[in-house]
């Protein structure tokens, strides 16, 4: 196992390489959970998981099996794949000194069984595991393994396939990844020529019911058919793009938040007022709206954070509505970047404490997700553990799994 400065030394790149493909927090996708399918079938165990690991925890793309959607880090088995670089196999849990006292063995869901291989860049980078996991004790020889792995690799190759393209096949948007490079070109055109742009995040409300109840076909129906109804609806200069799973977000070039937010309820209404065939009565979805404009100090990432904020708000108080994104704090963002570094949050006069993940910082504050945000109090310190740097924050927004602070002066 490398040392404790080996992995210091090496984390920065893995996390850097984790950030590039833009997969933490997306929604479940059909693809991933066939992945998760697969080592339950495949393996005969209880439970299947694809997940990524960040600085502070083991975030789950597809889990089946589990209730949660992700574990901190320090009490995960995955820890050791990732330390590792390899295969991690444990025949039984409650034999093996690593696990033995781990809550998740002596407690619910009692882990007996684990197996567990990295998800592996070209250039040897760590970005998450694929586990499979049983209460049962299970045979697991070397063919087992090397099955392991080719499933680890196959998630990989479609992390890099959806790098790659530039459209969604399945709705014919704009890809995650072309959606921010356009949005990219926009922001700076705006910024230079002062001109507004705003943003509109929609996610379809209870889409797994639609899964559920008529299958994975019909849901691909659905969201094909939303798409084109809103690009339809919508200007040439707009862009739309699948942000993942349910979820998509427009661009509109020239327009006020006022304006966007006339845009994003016609096209609630265009979303209701779709019927799909194929079922007696047809499918009729409904969707939840965020909708933010471009302020000073926004790169693409919090432009799209505060209307997803808006979007969280939209579904916290009913679905099928839109809600505007607050003014930002009156402080301008100085010299925004974009990081994945490990952090933590102290407050309570250094009696509570939480791990969290830095994900942008700019020199009067920083972009931070974690666990349990609604549990952090309006000030509080932040430290960055590679530095040990420390700052004194004010909370200035909070959404389902982020926060924003400003650094006090």
């Amino acid at each position: 196992m490398r040392d404790d400065f080996e992995q210091a030394i090496a984390e920065p790149v893995r996390l850097a390489a984790l950030e590039s493909l833009d997969i933490l927090d997306t929604p479940r996708e059909a693809a991933f959970d066939r992945i998760s399918e697969l080592i339950k079938l495949i393996f005969d165990v209880e439970i299947g998981i694809v997940s990524m690991i960040d600085a502070h925890r083991q975030w789950y793309k597809s889990v089946i099996g589990l209730p949660n959607n992700e574990v901190s880090l320090d009490g995960t088995f995955c820890r050791y794949t990732l330390q590792l670089a390899q295969p991690v196999i444990v025949p039984d849990a409650t034999l093996d000194p690593r696990f033995a006292d781990n809550p998740h063995v002596t407690g619910e869901p009692h882990i007996r069984f684990y197996a567990g291989a990295p998800i592996m860049t070209a250039t040897g980078q760590v970005i998450g595991t694929i586990c499979a996991i049983d209460k049962r004790l299970r045979p697991f020889g070397e063919r087992e393994t090397a099955i392991l792995g080719h499933l680890a690799a196959i998630v990989m190759r479609e992390l890099e396939l959806r790098q790659e393209a530039s459209t969604d096949l399945l709705t014919g948007a704009g890809s995650r990844r072309a959606f921010k490079e356009e949005a990219g070109k926009f922001l700076a055109l705006a910024t230079r020529h002062r001109t507004p742009l705003s943003c509109i995040a929609l996610d379809v409300d209870h889409f797994k019911r639609v899964n559920d109840t008529y299958g994975h076909a019909a849901g691909d129906q659905v969201l094909a058919g939303i798409a084109q109804a809103m690009r339809s609806e919508l200007r040439q200069s707009d862009f739309v793009g699948r942000m993942g799973g349910e979820e998509f977000a427009v661009l509109l070039p020239q327009t006020e938040l006022a304006t966007a937010a006339q845009v994003a309820e016609k096209l609630r209404h265009v979303v209701k007022g779709l019927r799909f065939t194929g079922s007696n009565p047809p499918i009729q979805v409904s969707a939840s709206f965020g909708v933010a404009a471009l302020s000073p100090g926004d790169d693409i990432v919090s432009l799209l954070n505060r209307a997803d904020q808006a979007l969280y708000e939209a579904k916290r108080t009913g679905r099928d509505r839109v809600c505007r994104a607050g003014t930002p704090g009156a402080t301008e963002k100085i010299n925004p970047r974009r990081v994945l570094k490990a952090g933590q949050i102290v407050f309570d006069h250094g009696r509570a404490a939480f791990d969290c993940t830095i994900r942008a910082l700019w020199d009067n504050g920083a972009e931070i997700t974690l666990s349990l945000p609604t549990a952090i109090p309006d000030s509080f310190e932040l430290v960055v553990k590679a530095t040990a740097e420390r700052h004194h924050c004010v909370l200035t927004s909070r959404s389902a799994g982020a926060i924003e602070a400003a650094f006090a002066t």
